[in-house]
């Protein structure tokens, strides 16, 4: 099994995926929560701009030591990381690699030479579902591609090991 996945074809740059190291990526969805009803996108910067006034009202409130208080929460979160089923938004990566402006088409090529091929204007709407259970996906990964609306989440695209730009 192959564990890297290439982005290439009509794009500005050629770039190869790990996705082994994205269980560590702020950018990460919790799969175990993200198709519950009660789910909520976040903005990445609201969130950012939240945890840096938290931070600094903490060293207001406390000064910049570190109470044991925050070595536990970054024990719980480390362990939370590590147990927890997630994926990560396709278009993160597909921003660095830049389609060109008249590409039409994304293509998702798995082991077996079979393509799927979808409007390049749904890039939005693909998840690559990278680990489940805090391990990374072995059999039929190394990713599954996951539609946003969860219709395929019983029957997921897997064996990707190609992703075309035309």
């Amino acid at each position: 099994m192959q564990t890297v996945i290439h982005i290439q074809g009509h794009v500005e740059h050629s770039i190869t995926l790990d996705p082994t190291l994205w269980i560590f990526d702020d950018r990460r969805l919790n799969l175990d929560h993200y198709f519950n009803d009660d789910y909520v996108e976040k903005d990445e910067l609201e969130e950012y701009k939240k945890s840096i006034g938290k931070h600094w009202s903490r060293e207001i409130m406390e000064g910049a030591t570190f109470p044991p208080t925050i070595e536990t929460e970054k024990e719980f979160e480390l362990t939370k990381t590590i147990t927890g089923t997630y994926g990560i938004y396709l278009k993160h990566f597909l921003k660095n690699a830049s389609p060109k402006a008249d590409a039409t088409t994304i293509s998702f090529e798995d082991s077996t030479g079979k393509t799927y091929d979808f409007p390049i204007e749904q890039v939005d709407e693909f998840i690559l579902k990278y680990c489940i259970d805090g391990k990374p996906i072995k059999e039929d990964g190394p990713v599954y591609i996951l539609l946003k609306d969860g219709s395929n989440r019983d029957e997921p695209i897997k064996n990707i090991v190609k992703i075309n730009i035309r």
